[in-house]
């Protein structure tokens, strides 16, 4: 006797997120779904209801692959603690890099990281040792209390360059995401080594992720043009030559430095780019660029310099002078636009909207003003802290301002850019990439969650580490972050993204 056909039991799913909009920017999905999440991968998408051990009803709020940021240089739990709330699960250090990058991957698990994290090899810690006789690593913080130091900004030997080709060689190997080449902090390093750097990353088959040395407009000795040396590696070499927060390099020529990139793409390049929805940039007071002289031969005005520790607008160079004696590695804003004036706004704007740009934050490392602060207190100990709105808002402020503002973006469009576009930069030579910035079984569970007429940044210059809102949920790796919109400080769900 033949035993009748059963029809087969229902997938059950260990989580369950119900009846949200889900969007996801590769297949172009957008509609009220579940979605399923067992262990640390989706496990179900579905126009009808999913069985689960846990279900948590999203009705209402946007579901969406969680924010990959391709430049964030948040190191901490609290810093990671910040960009999860405002939508991101993986945050990556691409531009400065970090050298050796094994040690960087090694003291972060060590650590333990709520959000995923990885690494380029970082051009100026490895030339910082090779060149400069520094000491090799440290992390960002030490690399950030050299920028100023000239010894490692001179131009190469033969055998040093060998050298340094070859400690970035090894970053790679220990599985760097590409190499970070911040030019622009050494502008007088040889235009061949930066083709040599980029013919590396081409054979490795990865990207550089460069921040550009001076414009013409800028610096007129410049020895070649920051937008012109990144299209021409890219079409001599073949690499995938990323460049770096557009706006913050290009300021009021943003236009003529898009204009490069497009040529460049038309001609068969593979050239991406990035922006901020910010007029201020942030770095260490002891950059090259912040030299005093510099600055009195350039149209930036020394009062657009921020101490950031005080929150001190600089009065003359004199000061400036100062500041970068006592402490050349403590952080500081640098005004570039004034986002209170339109037509100086649109420089923003059209970078951002131009449609080969991708959202990176530049999210800053935290200042702390009070040293007995405990670094893993949530919230925040109030004025303990400062950095940069960006690390806080950067995500939520584009979701505000270009979607439910100005409707300059379609949300699809706008999820896209903050997630599926910053992956597949990478995923050509880092496969862990395939798995993230969709929302489509098999994927990372990297999602969230959020109100799409609630989320907005807080953060302001003045009040720069102010959570953003509406992300009720975020979830890393099927571990919630953040639940019905509150941080859990015991969450360190993060892994390494590696090559």
């Amino acid at each position: 006797m033949t035993s009748p056909t059963l029809p087969a039991a229902p997938v059950r799913h260990q989580l369950v997120l119900r009846g949200g909009r889900v969007l996801d920017p590769e297949s172009g999905l957008d509609a009220v779904a579940d979605v399923g999440v067992t262990g640390h991968r989706i496990s179900g998408v579905s126009t009808t209801e999913l069985t689960g051990d846990q279900v948590v009803d999203v009705s209402g709020l946007v579901v969406a692959p969680g924010f990959i940021d391709p430049h964030s240089h948040t190191h901490t739990v609290a810093g990671h603690r910040l960009q999860a709330l405002d939508g991101v699960t993986t945050v990556l250090e691409l531009e400065l890099g970090l050298s050796p990058v094994d040690a960087a991957y090694r003291a972060a698990a060590a650590e333990g990281r709520p959000l995923n994290y990885g690494f380029s090899a970082s051009w100026a810690q490895a030339r910082m040792a090779v060149v400069g006789g520094l000491p090799h690593g440290g992390g960002a913080l030490a690399a950030l209390g050299s920028l100023g130091d000239a010894a490692w900004q001179r131009e190469a030997t033969r055998a040093e360059e060998a050298a340094l080709l070859a400690l970035l060689r090894r970053d790679l190997d220990d599985g760097a995401l590409g190499i970070g080449v911040i030019v622009g902090y050494a502008p007088r390093v040889r235009p061949e080594e930066y083709l040599a750097v980029s013919r590396l990353a081409a054979a490795a088959g990865v990207p550089t992720y460069t921040h550009a040395r001076g414009l013409v407009e800028h610096d007129p000795g410049t020895l070649v043009d920051g937008a012109e040396e990144i299209a021409r590696a890219a079409g001599e070499t073949g690499v995938h030559a990323h460049y770096c927060h557009v706006p913050s390099t290009s300021h009021r020529h943003v236009d003529r430095v898009l204009a490069v990139l497009d040529r460049a793409r038309a001609e068969g390049a593979r050239v991406s780019t990035e922006a901020y929805p910010y007029g201020a940039g942030m770095t260490a007071i002891g950059a090259a660029f912040l030299d005093p002289d510099e600055v009195a031969a350039s149209d930036r005005d020394v009062s657009d310099i921020v101490y950031a520790a005080t929150g001190e607008r600089l009065r003359d160079l004199a000061r400036l002078r100062e500041l970068r004696a006592a402490d050349p590695g403590a952080l500081a804003l640098l005004h570039f636009l004034d986002e209170s004036k339109e037509h100086e706004r649109a420089f923003l704007d059209r970078a951002l909207l131009h449609p080969a740009a991708v959202i990176g934050s530049d999210a800053m490392p935290l200042t702390w003003r009070d040293p007995a602060a405990d670094p893993l207190a949530w919230p925040l100990p109030q004025g303990a802290a400062v950095t940069h709105p960006r690390t806080a808002g950067t995500f939520s402020k584009m979701l505000r301002r270009y979607v439910r503002e100005l409707g300059a973006l379609s949300l699809m469009d706008a999820v896209a850019r903050a997630s599926l576009f910053p992956a597949r930069i990478l995923e050509a030579g880092v496969p862990a990439l395939r798995h993230k910035g969709r929302v489509q079984v098999g994927c990372d569970a990297d999602l969230i969650a959020f109100d799409p007429d609630a989320v907005g940044d807080r953060a302001t210059y003045a009040d720069s580490v102010r959570p953003s809102t509406g992300h009720r949920h975020v979830l890393v790796g099927g571990v919630p972050v953040v639940r019905d919109g509150e941080l859990l400080p015991d969450a360190l769900p993060g892994r390494p993204v590696r090559r």
